[in-house]
């Protein structure tokens, strides 16, 4: 059994799998940091310009003021933060339309890719043989047929 799941994982890993998935979480954590400066630095901003220089990141709902008595807080605050929600919401929507815009691009340069009558991108081999093993079906069909109608005369 064990050696079972290691000759799997050395397939796994020889296959590009696993380079595929370290290639995207590595890709993954540099856009996340992009994306956290961009609504740090470029949507919240505004946010808070509109609404007299609200600091939306640190917005919270006080449930239990904090009492300070000898310079020590008796008992401590109770908040909900609800200014990181917000910034954790904006981030998921540029995260999700950005991975959306991702994916339509590359479904259509799919179509074209696939499409081997698309002479502006190069089709996948794989494409160009089954298209060429369809065009010779079609003949070879139509041969068929021609042979059956001359002998059914």
């Amino acid at each position: 059994m064990k050696i079972k799941l290691i000759q799997e994982f050395k397939e796994f890993a020889v296959k590009g799998n696993m380079i595929d998935i370290a290639i995207g979480v590595i890709i993954g954590a540099a856009f996340n940091k992009v994306v956290d400066v961009l609504v740090k630095e470029i949507f919240l901003p505004p946010l808070s310009f509109l609404t007299n220089g609200i600091n939306w990141e640190n917005k919270k709902i006080v449930l239990r003021e904090e009492v300070i008595l000898d310079g020590v807080a008796h008992p401590e605050e109770i908040a909900i933060g609800y200014g990181k929600l917000l910034e954790a919401s904006v981030d998921f929507m540029i995260i999700g339309l950005t991975v959306f815009f991702i994916v339509k691009l590359m479904n259509s340069l799919q179509k074209k890719a696939e499409d081997p009558k698309n002479n502006t991108v190069t089709t996948p081999k794989n494409i160009e043989l089954l298209s060429r093993m369809t065009e010779l079906m079609e003949k070879q069909v139509k041969l068929l047929e021609a042979k059956n109608t001359k002998t059914s005369e």
